[in-house]
């Protein structure tokens, strides 16, 4: 979420071959097809792109052609998690278990969260990104041979340990070619090494945020920890009240953030200090492992800001 607000929001729901949108300052559905012909007609009729946003739900990667071609326009676009309009829908009640996300419900969403639009890819950020996502899929494809070694017969072993050690030496060559993408940009090296000085983080930890957060350094820390998600949002329900949960922003750097604080509470002072910090005051460790979370993307974002180093002092 961000501070920023505008005069006009654009929802737009994505499928394969057409595109329904929703603007705010029109009562009527448009529909085009979703290809370079449709997004001219689009265009057209979009309101002025300095005081609108436009937010499209991810769709298995049908979303990045209009998403390209109307950030390449200088629109401002959002890419939202699936799961948070439809959370969102739940909680307005417009959704029915056979429903689909419309684009009404899409444009509502923006307007209620304000999702921080991302910026245009460039073609070595792509790069760097497919190789990172190749990267993800490899070690989840050993965690799964590791599971089936400990359960299947021992006939299968052989088979297995020899596809699970193809893996990983298919792994250390996708990271040494990674690693050597990254070197030819000083400037994201630079951000990679300074992250990598923070205890409990690595340098695999550091890639993975850098390059699935580009916006770090960019942010307040409100955003930072909303792009993460890890920012707390209120859920009161009837009886229910001062619950708070985290949900939406991107699960790939969540879940490096998880990895990097299970070291750092353990290992990095200032973390530790906190952690403990919030164990004595009785928070839940699943709690105290979140805000532990947040507290080191705010770090983050304020280092690569500043272009500082890793300062390891207990405040």
């Amino acid at each position: 979420m961000t501070e920023q607000t505008y005069k006009f929001y654009t929802g737009i729901d994505v499928s394969k071959y057409k595109l329904d949108v929703k603007i705010s300052n029109n009562n009527d559905l448009l529909q085009v097809a979703n290809n370079e012909i449709g997004l001219k007609e689009l265009i057209k009729q979009l309101p002025n792109k300095k005081n609108s946003l436009i937010v499209l739900e991810a769709s298995g990667g049908y979303e990045q052609l209009a998403a390209n071609h109307l950030r390449s326009k200088k629109f401002k676009v959002a890419i939202v998690n699936a799961k948070r309009v439809r959370d969102f829908a739940k909680a307005s009640g417009k959704l029915a278990k056979t429903d689909s996300i419309d684009a009404n419900v899409i444009m509502a969403f923006a307007k209620a969260f304000n999702p921080i639009p991302q910026a245009s890819s460039t073609a070595e950020e792509t790069e760097r990104l497919n190789y990172l996502n190749r990267r993800s899929q490899l070690v989840k494809m050993i965690a799964r041979e590791k599971q089936y070694l400990e359960k299947s017969p021992k006939d299968f072993h052989r088979d297995i340990q020899k596809h699970i050690k193809y893996l990983e030496k298919e792994l250390a060559k996708l990271e040494g070619l990674l690693k050597m993408l990254i070197k030819k940009d000083p400037e994201l090296k630079n951000k990679v090494e300074r992250l990598d000085d923070i205890k409990g983080v690595g340098e695999v930890t550091a890639m993975n945020i850098l390059l699935e957060m580009p916006e770090l350094g960019h942010l307040t820390p409100k955003e930072a920890a909303a792009l993460a998600g890890v920012a707390p949002y209120n859920r009161d329900s009837g009886q229910m009240k001062g619950k708070r949960e985290i949900w939406g922003g991107r699960v790939p750097v969540r879940s490096a953030l998880y990895m990097a604080i299970l070291t750092a509470i353990k290992f990095n002072p200032l973390i530790k200090r906190f952690y403990d910090r919030l164990i004595q005051k009785g928070k839940l460790k699943k709690v105290a492992m979140v805000a532990c979370m947040r507290k080191l993307i705010i770090i983050m974002n304020a280092m690569i800001r500043d272009n500082t180093l890793w300062q390891p002092k207990i405040k």
